[in-house]
């Protein structure tokens, strides 16, 4: 209940995540903000991400005995207590001082998993010694490939060393999508903050760029456009951690990261931060899902902001859904208990979402559930 999470005195108890995006502005500076909240060029494909599920309608089952629900999953053979993921996002520092180590204790404690960021204001260290007490938790560190191979090297290495149980590598930014606000803001870190785990190896961070992004200039400078397929089997040479490819949008790419040893796929446009114009991660899914066949584990991200968008999700075939921008929101706003907050809220609305509609489990959640929008769609 809202009692948990917040005090009487509270002026204003955020009671969804359309809320919380709104009391967070209060409470973040214009250029924190507009990095968070941005996406590439004219964020066409942000809107859809959001659009994409508002097209997409329930069909309720009735007459079901749903009086008791139940939430819980697996991904890679790790328990959830409901199909919820944090996405991997940088500098969450900006929002709050415990940053990733916050977010890091709320996903934890409510049994859903964690995706630490390359770009962490936290290092992997601190995030997993924080965790210490819930030793089986979901948590998987996010890679971007370095041009420096070394750096990338020691990144899998310290991960795998501190416990966490997968590798997410992000393959939708060979470069950074131009985001103008980033631009016009000449957006940096603070003095005081820091890329946690590539300034303590290699002394890499975010540079002050006259008329541009630091981040812009950062990936220019240090990750690899030139990384291929073929860079997938020395990438899982370094460790035995599953292989997760995030920021897939074609059914033929799918197809090739399962050839080139890929455990689960996160179908995802990156919150419409690189490519503008790009599909909406809702609606690549389904072909996705049958392309692959059963053969990995398929997760979404993008544009869910309430219990019965997972629900849409798990309809269309996700075995899981990641969740972003809102995260940010509930550190901006309340620190570790914000998160959980926002996880509560989720999982709350998706309990009432599958007992309206007719689903006592995950497992009864399929196809017939949703009506689609009449639009014929090629094969990507």
């Amino acid at each position: 209940m809202m009692s948990t999470y917040f005090s009487n005195n509270d002026r204003f108890q955020p009671i969804n995540l359309f809320e919380y995006e709104k009391l967070a502005k209060e409470h973040l500076p214009q250029t924190t903000l507009d990095y968070y909240s941005s996406g590439a060029w004219d964020e066409i494909t942000l809107r859809d991400n959001r659009a994409a599920f508002e097209r997409v309608k329930l069909r309720p089952r009735i007459l079901v005995d749903v009086s008791d629900r139940n939430l819980t999953t697996s991904i890679l053979g790790q328990p959830l207590q409901l199909p919820l993921l944090i996405a991997p996002m940088a500098f969450q520092c900006l929002a709050h001082p415990d940053g990733e180590v916050a977010t890091a204790l709320a996903a934890a404690s409510a049994g859903v998993g964690m995706v630490l960021s390359t770009m962490a204001t936290k290092s992997i260290e601190e995030v997993a010694t924080a965790c210490n007490q819930f030793p089986d938790s979901l948590r998987w560190f996010q890679l971007y490939i370095h041009k420096d191979r070394g750096l990338t090297r020691a990144l899998v290495e310290k991960a795998y060393k501190a416990g966490y149980k997968g590798l997410c590598l992000t393959v939708d930014a060979p470069v950074l999508g131009q985001r103008e606000k980033d631009r016009r803001n000449e957006f940096a870190l603070p003095q005081d903050l820091h890329l946690a785990n590539l300034a303590t190896i290699s002394g890499l961070d975010i540079s002050h760029e006259k008329g541009e992004s630091g981040l812009f200039t950062y990936f220019a400078q240090q990750l690899n456009p030139a990384v291929t397929w073929h860079d997938l089997e020395w990438l899982q040479s370094l460790s035995p951690l599953p292989l997760v490819i995030k920021g897939v949008l074609r059914s033929d790419d799918a197809v090739r990261a399962v050839e080139y040893g890929a455990k689960a796929i996160v179908v995802s446009n990156h919150g419409g931060r690189q490519l503008d114009g790009a599909i909406a991660s809702l609606d690549a899914l389904a072909e996705i899902v049958a392309a692959v066949d059963g053969k990995v584990e398929v997760l979404l991200d993008g544009g869910i902001r309430r219990g019965t968008d997972i629900l849409k999700a798990l309809a269309l075939g996700a075995k899981a859904v990641l969740i972003g921008r809102p995260i940010l929101w509930g550190l901006a706003v309340a620190g570790q208990i914000g998160v959980s907050h926002i996880i509560s809220l989720l999982q709350d609305e998706l309990n009432v979402g599958m007992a309206l509609s007719g689903c006592a489990k995950l497992q009864d959640i399929d196809p017939s559930l949703l009506t689609l929008p009449s639009l014929k769609r090629e094969n990507y």
